[in-house]
This record gives C-alpha cells, structure tokens and sequence, in this order.
C-alpha cells in the first residue's frame, strides 16, 4: 500500500529534525568565565606546556651534541675540529663548523621527534 501524503510528510520532519544541528551553548558570562572557556577551547595550557617542553628538548639536544657527539666525532677524526671548521674557496673564508653543529642537532633533535611520535602511536596516545 503506497504511503499517504501525510506520511511522507511527517517522515520528512522526522528527518529534518535529525538533521538540524544542535543549537550552540551560551557564551560563558563575565570575564574570568570567558577566559577559562578560552583556555578549555584552544587547549591553551597544553600548548604553553609543550612549548616549554620543546624548548628544554633543544636545549638538552643541542648540549648532547655539542658537548658528547662532536667530542666523540673528534675522536675519530683527531684533526677535524668541526665547531671551528672552514673552507676556503677563491680567496673566500667560509665558517662551515656552526653549519655543520646545526645539522647535526636538527637530525638529533628530528630523530628524537620521530621516536616520540613512534612510541605515542604504540601507546595508542593520539
């Protein structure tokens, strides 16, 4: 038996109803309630904490590298000094050895990165 006009109809606000988002809750009201529902919205105090994080991480990377790596580098190569290592090129001096330091802490500190990522994935952390 095909559906009536009246049914078809009150199905379709049936649908219309599923449809239709949910209205917004209300604006927090005074100051101190608007600035809590900012920081819970933009995850503010997560950020400033993995900012700071990330800022102690380069700098404990970048004292692994210049003072535990390149020393262990020197090691092995007794006359390359990388931290004061030039090149010399048609009369040009060019200071390779902060170049060369930077390189080796952006690789540190990628590969540093990459394995918190890796160990977060495992953790199901995401």
């Amino acid at each position: 038996m095909p559906a009536s006009n009246d049914d078809i109809l009150a199905e379709l606000k049936e649908i219309r109803k599923l449809l239709t988002p949910a209205a917004a809750p209300p604006a927090p009201k005074g100051m101190l309630n608007e600035f809590k529902a900012f920081l819970d919205q933009y995850k503010v105090l997560g950020l400033a904490v993995a900012f700071i994080l990330g800022v102690y991480l380069g700098a404990l990377v970048k004292s692994l590298v210049g003072d535990v790596i390149l020393p262990i580098i020197g090691l092995v190569y007794p006359s390359a000094n990388l931290t004061t290592f030039t090149a010399s090129l048609r009369g040009q001096t060019f200071a390779l050895g902060d170049l060369l330091n930077s390189i080796i802490t952006f690789v540190i500190v990628a590969l540093v990165v990459f394995l918190i990522v890796k160990i977060a994935d495992r953790a199901k952390m995401k």
